[in-house]
């Protein structure tokens, strides 16, 4: 297919005019590239000047006293429950003991000789004892989840300090992504 000089002539200059487009973009899109390099750095340095510093004030001042006193409730309610299940059983145990002990029998003879054939011995374990073991269950269980609870990491409640910038020479030589910011 053979073109005239003219139209040879006019896509000659369309296709340096698109090459010279081309280049533009390319420049342009180099120096956004820089701009959102340099954006994305200055982000970092406010998120580490005034972000974190907030944060970590927000949570000393509101959350962490928060966790402290839930912390000294939870105890607290533990020992109530600890000293009141305690009390309970040792009620229900001393029932028990009064009821068997011979001398109670007798002096029931004694009065009522009805009331004393109806203390009898008991032959097994009754209700109260699942009850006591079903209580000590429950109690051991919540010293268990007590001592978890204070053994365990408390990783996610700190806020990590600082950690120092690499320095602008390692980071000059290579294009490493930006960090995330926090």
């Amino acid at each position: 297919m053979s073109l005239s000089r003219k139209r040879r002539k006019e896509l000659k200059r369309l296709r340096s005019s698109a090459e010279e487009l081309w280049g533009g973009q390319q420049d342009v899109l180099d120096q956004a590239a820089k701009v959102a390099r340099e954006a994305s750095h200055q982000l970092n340095l406010l998120a580490q000047e005034e972000v974190v510093p907030r944060v970590r004030t927000g949570y000393e001042s509101y959350v962490r006293p928060g966790l402290d006193q839930a912390r000294t409730v939870a105890r607290g309610a533990g020992q109530t429950a600890e000293r009141a299940l305690g009390t309970a059983l040792g009620a229900i145990m001393s029932v028990g003991d009064v009821a068997n002990d011979t001398r109670v029998r007798r002096a029931l003879a004694r009065v009522s000789p009805r009331a004393a054939a109806v203390v009898k011995q008991k032959q097994g374990p009754g209700v109260g004892t699942y009850l006591a073991i079903g209580a000590g269950v429950i109690a051991a269980a919540g010293v268990a989840y007590a001592v978890w609870q204070t053994f365990r990491a408390d990783d996610e409640l700190w806020v990590a300090d600082d950690e120092p910038m690499p320095s602008a020479s390692s980071t000059a030589g290579s294009e490493a992504s930006p960090s995330p910011v926090i």
